[in-house]
C-alpha cells in the first residue's frame, strides 16, 4: 500500500504526484492542511520531522524528502523507467536533479511567498508571528529573512536571477533532445517540472519566452498524461511547506 501524505499546491508533493502517475501507481492521498497547522502537528512531526511535505508511507515504512521519494519509487517498481541505463547519462540526470533541488528549487520560493504566502500573515499579531517561526523545523531561518508583507526586492532579483540561470542552462541541455538528458524522459524533467508551473503561476513565465527550447520543453511537459494527474483542479495555488 502507497501512502502519500501531501498538498495539492506543494511544488514538492507535485514532483512526486508527477513520478506517481508516470509509474500509473495508486495511492492513498492524505492532504495536509497547512492553514491548520496540521504540518506541525505531533502525529505529523512522527511521520517527518522536518514538518514539510511530502511524505510518503510504502506498506508502513516511511520515506521523506521529494527526491529520495522519486528515487525510491523507481527503484521499487518497476514500469515506466525514469532513470537512464547508462551510467553516464544517469550521473547527468544526478547532476541535474541535484541542481534543480539546490538552486530553483529554493529560487522559487521568495516571489512565490509574496505572490500568495505574504498576506496570510500581514494581520497576525507579533507574538503569534514570532510563535509560529519558531516552531518551524526547516523554514525559520527562511521567515526570519522576510518579514509578514514578504520578502525584499534584492531578495526577488536574487530568486530571478537564479530561476534564469536554470532556464538558460536547461536551453543548453535541451540542444541533445527533447528532455534534459538526451532522448529519454527522467527524474530530471519532472523535478523541474513543478518550479515553471509555479513560475507560470505567479506570473514569471516571461523568464523563458526568447527560450525557444524551453517553451517546447514546457508544451511538452503539459501533453504527457501525468501531468493533469498531478495538478489537478485547484492544485495551481500555492502552499507555505514544501
Amino acid at each position: 500500500m502507497l501512502e502519500l501524505y501531501n498538498s495539492a499546491v506543494s511544488t514538492c508533493s507535485q514532483k512526486v504526484r508527477l513520478t506517481l502517475a508516470e509509474k500509473k501507481l495508486t495511492f492513498i492521498d492524505r492532504q495536509i492542511n497547512f492553514k491548520d497547522n496540521e504540518h506541525l502537528s505531533p502525529w505529523y512531526l512522527a511521520l517527518n520531522q522536518n514538518g514539510v511535505v511530502p511524505t510518503l508511507l510504502h506498506d508502513g515504512q516511511i520515506i521523506t524528502d521529494s527526491s529520495v521519494i522519486n528515487e525510491y519509487l523507481e527503484e521499487v517498481f518497476a514500469p515506466a523507467q525514469l532513470v537512464p541505463h547508462e551510467p553516464h547519462e544517469r550521473a547527468r540526470m544526478r547532476i541535474w536533479r541535484q541542481y534543480i533541488d539546490e538552486v530553483p528549487t529554493t529560487a522559487i520560493r521568495p516571489p512565490s511567498y509574496n505572490a500568495f504566502v505574504a498576506s496570510i500573515w500581514a494581520h497576525l499579531p507579533d507574538e503569534e508571528w514570532e510563535a509560529h517561526k519558531a516552531r518551524l523545523p526547516l523554514r525559520k531561518h527562511l521567515y526570519n529573512r522576510m518579514t509578514r508583507q514578504g520578502f525584499a526586492q534584492h531578495e526577488i532579483d536574487e530568486s530571478h536571477e537564479k530561476l534564469r540561470q536554470c532556464l538558460e542552462r536547461m536551453e543548453r541541455s535541451l540542444e541533445g533532445g527533447p528532455w534534459l538528458v538526451g532522448e529519454a524522459f527522467t527524474l530530471a524533467d519532472i523535478s523541474l517540472a513543478p518550479t515553471l508551473a509555479r513560475m507560470e503561476d505567479i506570473g514569471i513565465a516571461h523568464l523563458w519566452q526568447d527560450l525557444p527550447l524551453v517553451v517546447s520543453w514546457y508544451a511538452r511537459i503539459q501533453q504527457r498524461p501525468s501531468f493533469s494527474k498531478a495538478f489537478y483542479p485547484g492544485s495551481r495555488r500555492l502552499s507555505s511547506a514544501c
